[in-house]
């Protein structure tokens, strides 16, 4: 595979990766309005890789533009997550179900060596490479259903949940668990076990779920709290 290369001082690409990284902290509030100017000024670049930033970001559903309003850091509201979560579950166990029935031993064998808590790579510490381990391994079982539009709506309902469910992966104790649980539900499977993969399985997203919401709303409390400090020198109120 070919490295990419580090992205340069002052790109849209690096601009992206700090705008992105501030939105994932909550440094950029939920429901908070940017414009162009401003985080221009903040990072030290033009206008250009900026808006290019943005536009990328939005299409990545990170941010909001409301007509005549201007651009918004898109609110995060717990029960519509909790709602997609709710679909994910009915789709991963049907998608376990016909895993069961068409995916190959072969496949799934090559899958369970991939989750061997024997063999975890030391960069799954990465928060985002584990996320995106993570999704992978469910879409591969969506994918080994031979359904493949059920694998296109779980990978639409992954894109609404990300800003969350990658908030799992902030603590070793979730990363090696989801390894223990993925090479679990991939040994139910060679069984042809699937009511034991969908136990496994439906357990370990439920899991998922309340930590990444318990990490959430902490971090949108303390996020909320300091932007409601008075700066420096300015007076409060």
């Amino acid at each position: 595979m070919t490295a990419i290369p580090p992205a340069k001082a002052g790109s849209a690409q690096e601009t992206y990766s700090q705008l992105k990284s501030l939105i994932m902290s909550f440094e950029l509030y939920p429901g908070s309005r940017v414009t162009e100017t401003e985080l221009a000024e903040r990072f030290g670049v033009s206008r250009t890789p900026v808006r290019e930033a943005l536009q990328r970001l939005q299409l990545e559903g990170y941010l909001t533009v409301r007509p005549k309003q201007g651009c918004f850091i898109r609110e995060i509201d717990i029960e519509e997550i909790d709602q997609h979560y709710q679909v994910r579950v009915a789709l991963e166990m049907c998608a376990v179900e016909l895993a069961c029935t068409h995916m190959p031993d072969r496949a799934l064998k090559e899958l369970a060596r991939q989750w061997d808590p024997a063999y975890q790579p030391a960069d799954d510490q990465d928060v985002e490479s584990m996320a995106a381990r993570d999704e992978g391994f469910h879409i591969a079982l969506a994918e080994g259903s031979g359904n493949f539009v059920l694998a296109d709506y779980l990978q639409r309902v992954n894109h609404s949940i990300h800003i969350i469910r990658r908030l799992d992966f902030t603590e070793d104790m979730r990363v090696d668990l989801t390894y223990i649980e993925h090479h679990a539900v991939c040994q139910h499977l060679l069984k042809r076990d699937v009511v034991a993969a969908q136990q496994t399985l439906a357990q370990h997203i439920r899991r998922s779920q309340q930590a990444a919401k318990t990490i959430t709303l902490e971090q949108l409390s303390r996020a909320r709290s300091k932007a409601r400090q008075p700066q420096r020198g300015r007076p409060a109120g």
